[in-house]
């Protein structure tokens, strides 16, 4: 019996990724699975991740997948193996990490919200501009949009299911921060995040809400509001280990970001928009939802029921009418084609999969990949407005 190698379609794109938590696990499973299901013109080469401490990215690379691991971002600048950089870092870093990739002909991928504030990501869409005139391409990981069952009603909102759109109606609702012990993370800490559970989630939604109507809100009016203001430091910050510290003598530090925001907005097609983001809606652990009701019908979402699509037809007889149900696991349906048989429904980590393989495609054919960071900048504008809002005790405020 011969041994015969198998070989693997594309040459290689060399990524490195700096960060390597949650949000690097997820994009781990995404750059090692891609060209597994998907038909790539180029194949992901995980050759770099980046991470602060030196024990933990050795750890995160060898259990992660990566070829190597550094402690400074900088080494990924002049490597000639590699020609992405995926950002999975904190707020505050973004800005400076993407434009000096960028500089240094490094196509990006950037998680969102694209920066901590306006002014730093009116320097990133700008740079993006400069270095797509180089054929250098960008990103920003709005990943929900790559939900199968979010595609298809793109599709069907674009196909003029729902008619003139008259209600955006969206909520992202957790409770990871309920009990107030919990310590004090850097998503709590407005130097590192920029935002609560504003920029957090609810960029999320604000994203969602004007990818699936084409349209883009224009003037907001909200509430942001802190329920705990001081939390206990981490263990290690405080330095305690274990449970050798008296819970009763932990330090605390001030919570300097929202714990929940409202607000409604008005888009440039003439819809009224309400959204909700908290991270204190007990009992709910990834609630996020959208509803868009227009003059001829109804589209609704749930990810926590992420295979379906409800959709309302008002042009058929009211006796027959009523929300049907759509399983979005059919191979017509969009990215699922390259996964399971219908029927066997996808979860959280496909919809990274499906992101880098469309962001794989783009760079490889030299499409400007979407959302652009031009698009996370017009997202950025839109949590700054809220913010504003806020301040001017929920004032209408221009985007």
């Amino acid at each position: 019996m011969s041994v015969h190698e198998t070989g693997q379609t594309g040459s290689p794109l060399g990524v490195a990724m700096i960060g390597y938590a949650f949000m690097g696990a997820a994009h781990s499973q995404g750059w090692r699975t891609a060209h597994r299901f998907f038909d790539l013109p180029v194949r992901p080469e995980m050759n770099l991740v980046c991470g602060r401490a030196e024990s933990a990215t050795r750890d995160a690379a060898e259990k992660l997948g990566w070829a190597a691991w550094t402690t400074d971002w900088r080494d990924v600048l002049d490597r000639d193996d590699v020609q992405v950089v995926d950002i999975c870092t904190p707020g505050d870093t973004h800005a400076e990490i993407a434009i000096a990739a960028l500089e240094a002909g490094k196509h990006v991928l950037c998680e969102k919200p694209l920066a901590n504030t306006v002014a730093e990501a009116e320097q990133m869409s700008a740079a993006a501009d400069a270095a797509r005139s180089r054929g250098v391409l960008s990103s920003v990981g709005f990943s929900y949009r790559r939900t199968p069952a979010l595609a298809q009603a793109r599709r069907l909102i674009a196909g003029g299911a729902v008619g003139t759109i008259r209600h955006i109606r969206a909520q992202y609702l957790q409770d990871w921060i309920v009990d107030p012990e919990f310590p004090l993370v850097w998503r709590l800490q407005k130097d590192k995040a920029g935002s609560g559970a504003l920029g957090d989630i609810g960029a999320h939604i604000v994203d969602l809400s004007q990818f699936l109507t084409g349209q883009r809100l224009t003037e907001v009016a909200g509430h942001l509001i802190r329920f705990v203001d001081r939390r206990p430091l981490p263990a290690e910050a405080s330095g305690l280990s274990g449970s050798g510290g008296s819970e009763a003598h932990r330090e605390t530090g001030p919570v300097t970001v929202d714990d929940a925001a409202v607000f409604f907005g008005r888009t440039d097609g003439g819809a009224l928009a309400t959204y909700e983001a908290t991270r204190f809606a007990t009992g709910r652990k990834n609630g996020m939802r959208i509803e868009i009701n227009g003059s001829a019908g109804s589209i609704a979402f749930d990810f926590e029921a992420m295979n379906e699509l409800h959709v309302y037809d008002a042009t058929v007889p009211a006796a027959d009418a009523g929300f049907r149900r759509i399983y979005v696991t059919e191979p017509d349906h969009p990215y699922t084609g390259a996964w399971w048989p219908p029927g066997h429904g996808l979860g959280y980590e496909h919809t990274f999969v499906n992101e880098i393989a469309d962001f794989v495609r783009d760079v490889a054919t030299g499409t400007p990949p979407t959302p652009s960071f031009a698009d996370g900048l017009q997202v950025q504008r839109v949590l700054a407005a809220v913010e504003r809002s806020s301040d001017d005790n929920a004032v209408w405020t221009k985007v």
